[in-house]
């Protein structure tokens, strides 16, 4: 048990009204964790503080060389009041496989899980309740050794915040247009697509920005090499059903393995749907498109959950997908996946970790 000492607010926050509409990721709870790492004394004085402006030298290389790693999930107030988080488990082990990508010391499985624990249970009478809203949950690591030089910190600041949100995208639970990126690349096998860091966001805010401008919500990448294979949307995995088969890109090095790209996949294959995950270029979308046989799109993701995509523009191509409506899948994917998260349906997968 990780041994954790707390220093409570004594100013609290007024809290969002139970009408609010909670944009997301826009208010901050009252208090945050912070864990210190120091080489040679690994990971130390695990604490919950009020929730705070940090100071950091100018020389931090956070700043400088970006040696830094997030994650996000979701807790839950369920009908009979138990507190939920789904699945935190894998994003503790994509936590600890982006660390060892860019070099950050690997955290302690129990002692992560722990940490997401205490503070949720401190902050979780900030949870709302509202249908499509939740706590959203940020870990994320730092470097922070003042030092104008490309090497590994030798320190780094854990720290975990919470938000009371809404709904990722304005349009809800209504399909959103989707962009499709052929001029700016993501990320390449090799290099850190598939890790949970800062610069793959930044990278993709060029074209989001040309994507909102243009009318799209967000932005579909193809492969880096020969742009024309599909990887994933800015903030979500990206699905297909064609013919009836549940398709998405298989992960190659340079896509980010969703906790909620697993969930869908583990749901489709236990309801008997055909599944493959294999390299698919735009052009078969394309394809099944014209001839009839792309049935449904939809992204999925921790932010978004599932989000029915209505449209794909690809250079001067338009595909209304589902004449702009929600498919039968991507329903029936929300409805199974909220319902686990919310414990109104039976968790037969051990998905759900209950906060006490």
């Amino acid at each position: 048990m990780l041994d954790i000492k707390y220093e409570l607010t004594k100013t609290p926050k007024e809290k969002p009204a139970a009408d609010d509409p909670l944009r997301f990721g826009t208010i901050f709870t009252d208090h945050m964790f912070i864990m210190d790492y120091t080489e040679g004394k690994g990971w130390h004085d695990a604490r919950i503080v009020p929730f705070q402006e940090l100071s950091f030298s100018p020389a931090c290389m956070v700043f400088h060389y970006g040696q830094e790693m997030f994650e996000g999930l979701k807790a839950y107030k369920t009908m009979d009041g138990r507190t939920l988080m789904f699945r935190p488990q894998k994003n503790i082990e994509r936590a600890n496989k982006t660390n060892d990508r860019i070099c950050i010391p690997q955290m302690n499985e129990e002692d992560f899980l722990d940490a997401l624990k205490a503070i949720v249970k401190t902050d979780e009478d900030w949870i709302p309740k509202k249908e499509g809203t939740s706590l959203y949950v940020r870990p994320f690591i730092i470097a922070t050794d003042p030092f104008l030089g490309v090497r590994p910190s030798n320190t780094y600041m854990f720290m975990i915040i919470l938000s009371p949100s809404g709904l990722y995208y304005p349009e809800g639970l209504d399909p959103v247009k989707i962009w499709v990126e052929d001029e700016y690349v993501r990320a390449v096998k090799g290099g850190i697509g598939e890790a949970k860091v800062g610069g793959n966001y930044v990278a993709s805010i060029k074209s989001q920005v040309k994507a909102h401008d243009a009318g799209y919500s967000q932005v579909l990448w193809l492969d880096g090499v020969e742009r024309k294979y599909i990887e994933e949307v800015g903030a979500m995995n990206i699905f297909f059903k064609i013919n009836g088969t549940v398709v998405t890109p298989m992960l190659n090095g340079s896509i980010l393995p969703g906790v909620t790209r697993d969930s869908v996949l583990h749901l489709c294959r236990e309801w008997d749907l055909p599944v493959e995950e294999k390299r698919i270029s735009i052009e078969e979308i394309y394809s099944a498109y014209l001839d009839g046989s792309l049935e449904e799109v939809w992204g999925t993701g921790t932010a978004a959950i599932i989000s029915p995509v209505g449209e794909l523009k690809w250079g001067d191509h338009i595909m209304k997908v589902q004449d702009g409506g929600i498919g039968e899948i991507s329903q029936r994917l929300y409805d199974t996946v909220t319902g686990i998260q919310l414990g109104k349906l039976e968790d037969n997968h051990n998905w759900v970790v209950e906060v006490k």
